[in-house]
């Protein structure tokens, strides 16, 4: 795909480490694209990870994971939405995995993941772990992921009420992850209605999105504290940085224990769109007025001469801009913080070289985190 400089839809990104001092050990990831140079849908890539490891090894661990899914979803043809995305869930995994058997310092360090990926307006997402993504549609919040951790499968199978899986102790205890000696399955069910069946949830993928939705992206530092009622009624009419400033601060009202990050795409409101159009279709136009003049002046000063010199000048070739897209703009690449020196090529040949150790996650520490997020985002103000 080819990287574009705006978004088709408004998008705003947001991390902050939370009040108690701990490190920032999310990561995050905005990128737009079009398809191809023939083909100019336009796509967006979202993706947050939740990072887990000592002496900053979650940070390593979570900022790897966005790095390789950015890259391998970056080099497709977007023909294949779902299996793009879970051969780069699966190169992370193998990634993170190797980094930790070959460096001790970050030996046992972990990520979750969410993706989302919209085409045109065609919504496809795959997750790991407790990193959540949210579609508000007509008022309604919905979860469209599922948190892969030990008391979602003792509620799904009866044994914690909802009530009781709030305050359990094995609350975070995270049954999926990337970094795992045994890669994990990419999670493709897209929860729509109470009740789905796996398979329906599945089938939901690649839905059209409508106008007005929103899309949320979070790490479990807000849905830990902030409720889905309260995240529903905070995406409100402000514009996209007040809101998700808004949530930050309310997680953070409510003791900040984890690092937040948050993700907002916004389907413009049908009257939104309409208000743009007529720009749009006026700024068309008077390049095409500029183009036709232009081809004019070259012709009309290649025929002068031939006529005087009767010499033949090359024919001018008139080369057409890029299409302007709506949306919001999306900052440059960054590169790797400096704890990852290895590149991308080289950290795949070592995942699939290394030998594999045992490996369980340990707590994260209070060292100062280097946030350096690839290819784009934009933080909190």
């Amino acid at each position: 795909m080819i990287p574009l400089e705006s978004a088709q839809f408004p998008v705003f990104a947001a991390t902050d480490p939370g009040m108690v001092g701990k490190n920032n050990e999310d990561n995050f990831a905005v990128s737009a694209y079009q398809v191809s140079e023939s083909d100019p849908t336009p796509s967006i890539v979202a993706i947050i990870a939740d990072g887990v490891g000592g002496h900053q090894a979650g940070e390593v661990a979570s900022s790897l994971a966005v790095e390789m899914i950015s890259h391998n979803i970056a080099e497709s043809d977007a023909s294949q939405p779902l299996p793009t995305m879970e051969e780069a869930f699966f190169q992370a995994n193998q990634a993170i995995y190797s980094q930790a058997t070959i460096n001790p310092t970050n030996a046992g360090m972990s990520t979750t993941a969410a993706c989302v990926w919209v085409i045109a307006d065609r919504l496809y997402l795959t997750a790991v772990g407790d990193s959540r993504v949210y579609l508000k549609r007509d008022d309604r919040l919905f979860q469209l992921t599922t948190d892969h951790t030990w008391v979602q499968e003792a509620m799904e199978s009866g044994i914690l009420t909802p009530e009781q899986a709030e305050s359990h102790p094995n609350a975070h205890l995270i049954r999926r992850y990337l970094g795992s000696k045994q890669p994990p399955i990419s999670d493709f069910r897209m929860r729509l209605k109470p009740g789905e069946s796996d398979k329906q949830a599945v089938a939901n993928q690649g839905m059209r999105l409508k106008l007005g939705d929103f899309l949320l992206l979070c790490s479990d530092g807000l849905t830990d504290l902030v409720s889905d009622d309260e995240i529903n009624a905070a995406l409100d009419d402000r514009p996209l940085p007040e809101t998700l400033q808004g949530l930050i601060d309310d997680a953070n009202s409510k003791g900040g224990h984890d690092n937040i990050t948050v993700i907002g795409i916004q389907i413009p409101a049908e009257e939104e769109l309409v208000a743009s159009a007529p720009r749009s279709r006026s700024r068309f136009w008077l390049i095409l007025a500029l183009v036709a003049v232009l081809a004019v002046v070259l012709y009309g000063g290649w025929y002068f001469q031939s006529i005087i010199w009767d010499e033949e000048s090359p024919t001018a070739t008139i080369q057409q801009g890029a299409t302007a897209t709506f949306g919001a703009p999306v900052s440059t690449m960054t590169a790797l913080p400096p704890t990852l020196t290895q590149t991308v090529s080289e950290v795949t040949e070592i995942a699939t070289t290394s030998p594999e150790p045992s490996m369980s996650p340990s707590p994260a520490t209070s060292i100062p985190a280097t946030y350096t997020p690839w290819p784009t985002s934009t933080t909190a103000p």
